[in-house]
C-alpha cells in the first residue's frame, strides 16, 4: 500500500480543525497529492476555505535559487495573496501579524529532505511561533523524511551557532518528519498554540523514499532527486568553502571541486579512508552558474554503493579536509554573509561550531574530527523519542 500523506488525508477524510476557517497555507511545488494535484487546487475542493498563502526560501512555485530574496505578490493561477517569508532581511523569515490577520488556522505542507541545514522545517517553526502570538491554531500535514527516519548523524549546535541553517540545536542529520519537529518545538519551546499533526498512513521509519509509492517533486531547484537528499547531510558542507558543490550542474551536491585540485588524487585520497558506503570517481565538471561559473572544475563525484551503512556527514567532513589537505595555501573557507550572517563563517554555522575548520586547519584526523558525535547523536536520539509518530 502506498503511504497516504497528510495532504491526502484531509482531502479524503477532512478534518473538524479546518471546517468552516480561514486559512493560510504555507507551501511550495512539494505540497501535492499522490496523484500530482497541488494543494492549492485540492484544498478549496475540500471545502478548506484558503485565503492566503506562504512561501518559505524558494517561493510558493519553487523558482526562485537558494538565498535569493522572494518578494510577496499574487498567485497568478489562484488569485491569493501571496506572503514571502524570505525576504531581503533576517525579520522577513517570521509571519508578520498583519500577514496573519483575519486568519484562523495556519497549516505547512512542505516536503523536507531530512538535514537541518534545510530551512523548511525552521520556516514552520517560526511561523509556529509567530501563530501562538497571535492565537491562531497550526495545522502540519506530514509527509516522510525522504532520507529515513532511523539514522541520526552529526554533532549538535553550540550556544550561539544557531542560525537559519539551525535554528535550534540538534545532530546534522535528525531523522525527523517535519510534524515530528513540530510535536517537539511545541512541547520544548511551552508554545500556547494549538496544535495538529496530520500524520501519514502506511509509513514507517525505516522506508526509503522511492518505497513509500509517492511522486518525489524537488522541493528546490538544487534537490533534484533523493540521490541529492541523501548525500546532503555532509556535502551541503561545501557551502561553507569556495570549492563548487555541484551548483550548475546536473549532479549537485554530489559533485565536488574546484580549478585548482586533481580529482585523481582527491579520489584516491578519499577512497584510503574507506569511508562505508561510498566510493568516488575523478571528475571534471564546469558549473554553468555560481561557484566557478564556466570554469572548470577538477574533483570527484559520489556515488552510494548502499544506503544503509553511507554516513552523509562523515563523508562530508571528509571531503573538506581531503580538499584540503591537497592544496591548504588554495583552500578557502567562504567569507561572505551566509543566510543572513556575515560575524560567522558560513562553514561554522553549517557544522554548529568551530571545531570542524578549526579541527582542519589544524591537522585533525578524520576520527579526532569526529569524536564527539556520537554523545550528541545519542543525546538526541533519546530527547527524540517522546515525539516520534512513526514505528
Amino acid at each position: 500500500m502506498a503511504t497516504q500523506s497528510g495532504l491526502a488525508r484531509v482531502v479524503h477524510e477532512g478534518h473538524q480543525l479546518l471546517a468552516n476557517r480561514r486559512v493560510g497555507l504555507i507551501c511550495n511545488p512539494t505540497a501535492i497529492t499522490g496523484d500530482l494535484h497541488h494543494a492549492i487546487d485540492v484544498l478549496p475542493a475540500a471545502r478548506v476555505n484558503l485565503v492566503a498563502l506562504f512561501g518559505p526560501e524558494h517561493g510558493v512555485r519553487g523558482d526562485a535559487q537558494d538565498m535569493i530574496s522572494v518578494d510577496g505578490a499574487v498567485d497568478a493561477r489562484s488569485q491569493l495573496p501571496v506572503h514571502s517569508l524570505y525576504g531581503a532581511t533576517e525579520a522577513t523569515l517570521t509571519p508578520t501579524p498583519e500577514m496573519l490577520a483575519g486568519l484562523d488556522v495556519l497549516v505547512y505542507d512542505v516536503q523536507d529532505v531530512g538535514s537541518r541545514y534545510y530551512t523548511f522545517v525552521w520556516t514552520m517553526v517560526l511561523a509556529m511561533r509567530a501563530a501562538a502570538q497571535a492565537g491562531i491554531a497550526f495545522c502540519v500535514l506530514d509527509r516522510p523524511n525522504p532520507i529515513g527516519g532511523v539514522h541520526v548523524e552529526g554533532g549538535t549546535i553550540a550556544p550561539g551557532f544557531e542560525s537559519f541553517v539551525g535554528l535550534v540545536s540538534c545532530p546534522n542529520r535528525h531523522g525527523l518528519t517535519a510534524g515530528e519537529i513540530a510535536r517537539w518545538r511545541h512541547s520544548v519551546e511551552k508554545l500556547d498554540l494549538d496544535l495538529v499533526v496530520i500524520s501519514m498512513r502506511g509509513y514507517e521509519r525505516e522506508l526509503r523514499f522511492e518505497h513509500t509509492g509517492l511522486p518525489w517533486v524537488l522541493p528546490s531547484p538544487n534537490m533534484p532527486t533523493t540521490d541529492t537528499a541523501l548525500v546532503y547531510p555532509g556535502m551541503c558542507l561545501v557551502e561553507g568553502t569556495e570549492l563548487s558543490e555541484g551548483r550548475g550542474t546536473t549532479r549537485p551536491f554530489e559533485l565536488v571541486g574546484a580549478p585548482h585540485l586533481d580529482g585523481h588524487a582527491l579520489a584516491a585520497a578519499l577512497t584510503r579512508l574507506e569511508l562505508p558506503g561510498v566510493a568516488f570517481r575523478p571528475a571534471t565538471f564546469t558549473p554553468q552558474f555560481q561557484k566557478h561559473a564556466r570554469v572548470a572544475c577538477h574533483g570527484v563525484q559520489l556515488h552510494v554503493t548502499n544506503v544503509e551503512t553511507f554516513r552523509p556527514y562523515r563523508t562530508g567532513v571528509a571531503v573538506l579536509k581531503a580538499a584540503h589537505d591537497q592544496a591548504p595555501e588554495q583552500f578557502q573557507w567562504r567569507h561572505r554573509a551566509y543566510e543572513f550572517v556575515d560575524q560567522i563563517p558560513a562553514i561554522d554555522l553549517l557544522a554548529g561550531s568551530a571545531a570542524v575548520r578549526e579541527g582542519i586547519a589544524a591537522g585533525a584526523s578524520l576520527d579526532e574530527l569526529s569524536a564527539r558525535w556520537p554523545r550528541d547523536e545519542g543525546a538526541f536520539a533519546e530527547e527524540r523519542e517522546q515525539y516520534l509518530l512513526y514505528t
